[in-house]
């Protein structure tokens, strides 16, 4: 596995009308079809069908279509139909990740929850946010759903098992919703983002940032860890139809890091991501999200070397019109990663603006500890993958992993925490994000001598040295400041 995949996450996400739509058909691929009216028409499959290709899926509520098509001349005539706004073929389009409307029950029941299952001792990023003590407030309530939208999730390890939602769970590798079936994480990096938010308090292994709340797995990747925009589009829509409370985002979409907005290969990919998140958090969903594992300041691109990430990345000049998704989108809160000293992580991206918060990703360069994980991040794995940080208890295993994709989910976990003790008074997904914010413990910019420890780590993408804009409470290194799990439950909102 070449080093830059490895930096990229884990520094070491309506109607079906056929089942020959989900066929394996030599040359053909999916497409979004972007509509111009945020409606899907009625005559959708007819026009796709006449262009030479199979309607997959369809998503009404923000006039995207997911179509399926082996003719070379597909885009062409779709772009000639009436209404269309754009299409995007989407093989090419991913990005990889290595190594790594039903409700929810009607009590709201909050009760504490312990810190002492056999490899707590080794969470020194629960200590670090001070998640034990909050859980002698609140573990978090059933009554609370996080989703992970990772490459799965092993729903019978027995940290999660507890937790899981199947319900609310689903499949969304084809582009449409299917049943999430066991053994579905090919990857290990989903089971491992969400043993972060919700591993129950059961005597076993870890406990998570919020080991009361229901977890739902989404898997939004294929096997090989491909995140194709179908599949993201597919994984939000059913985030904000099902009942979801606030979702975890360790990936970033497209095959482009950075999505230029007059980019007509990218337009209709990024569009209909665009709407697909927006759609789920105007339906009451926090969207919590990595910023990625590359050293870059996202608030002043330059130049892109690592896409596409199906390879081999091409260099191209970026400007600040071209954003990550989806860290990038308004209103989603953006995070980067902290080692055991608290200090930014030396692969994590970053960018006044664009960080909201910081949060435990782990850092085996500069902040290392003692443990086999030598500074980096533990939680639940896959029993049936290999780990090469790997614990085992019992029959669950553990595996040490460290990356933005480690962050995200005790921002996520934070989140579920919040919304468990205060979503009685009415959590809008920017009142969570607010409430993060005014939280967190503020971090400053570092000093010159701690900045020359980062000189060995700069831009990925385009060799720039690390730098750190803002003052303490609002800069470009820690957001707000890193999240505090006991202050923003005992927060008056």
């Amino acid at each position: 596995m070449n080093g830059r995949r490895t930096l990229r996450l884990c520094v070491a996400v309506a109607l079906v009308v056929t089942a020959a739509a989900f066929a394996s058909t030599a040359g053909a691929q999916n497409y979004i079809v972007l509509y111009k009216n945020q409606a899907v028409p009625a005559n959708a499959a007819q026009t796709i069908a006449a262009a030479g290709g199979t309607l997959v899926y369809r998503y009404r509520q923000i006039g995207v279509a997911i179509a399926r098509s082996d003719s070379a001349t597909f885009r062409t005539s779709m772009l000639g139909e009436n209404g269309v706004g754009n299409v995007s073929g989407t093989a090419a389009y991913a990005t990889h990740v290595p190594d790594t409307a039903v409700d929810g029950p009607a009590d709201p029941t909050n009760v504490p929850a312990s810190d002492a299952d056999t490899f707590s001792p080794l969470q020194w990023d629960m200590r670090q946010i001070h998640t034990p003590e909050a859980h002698a407030i609140t573990g978090g309530s059933p009554s609370i759903l996080a989703a992970d939208l990772d490459t799965g999730l092993d729903f019978t390890h027995p940290d999660l098992a507890p937790n899981y939602d199947a319900a609310d769970s689903t499949d969304c590798s084809s582009g449409a919703p299917t049943p999430l079936l066991p053994g579905n994480d090919q990857a290990g990096h989903g089971t491992h983002t969400a043993g972060t938010i919700a591993a129950a308090s059961n005597g076993i292994g870890i406990v998570g940032v919020a080991p009361n709340v229901r977890i739902a797995g989404i898997k939004s990747s294929n096997d090989d860890g491909f995140f194709f925009p179908e599949m993201v589009v597919c994984a939000f829509m059913w985030a904000g139809t099902h009942g979801v409370d606030v979702t975890n985002n360790s990936y970033f979409a497209d095959p482009w890091l950075f999505n230029c907005h007059n980019d007509p290969t990218q337009r209709a990919i990024w569009k209909a991501e665009q709407r697909a998140i927006r759609f789920a958090m105007s339906n009451g969903v926090a969207v919590v999200a990595a910023e990625g594992n590359f050293s870059d300041d996202l608030a002043h691109p330059t130049q892109d070397v690592i896409s596409p990430d199906t390879g081999p990345g091409e260099v191209r000049e970026i400007r600040n019109s071209c954003v990550v998704i989806p860290t990038e989108i308004p209103g989603v809160i953006g995070v980067t990663a902290t080692g055991s000293l608290g200090l930014k992580s030396f692969y994590s991206n970053y960018g006044i603006g664009v960080t909201q918060v910081a949060a435990p990703g782990g850092d085996s360069v500069l902040q290392p500890t003692a443990d086999l994980g030598h500074g980096r991040v533990l939680s639940t794995w896959p029993s049936y993958l290999p780990c090469s940080r790997q614990l085992v208890d019992g029959t669950a295993h553990y595996c040490y992993l460290q990356g933005t994709s480690m962050a995200a989910p005790h921002v996520t976990g934070v989140t579920a925490l919040i919304e468990s003790e205060f979503s009685s008074d009415g959590m809008s997904p920017g009142r969570v994000s607010a409430m993060l914010g005014q939280t967190a413990d503020a971090v400053g910019c570092p000093d010159a001598a701690t900045l020359a420890l980062y000189a060995p780590f700069p831009s990925v993408s385009n060799g720039a040295p690390q730098t750190c804009q803002g003052g303490s409470g609002n800069n470009g290194w820690y957001g707000a400041g890193q999240v505090n799990a006991l202050s923003a439950v005992t927060h008056s909102p």
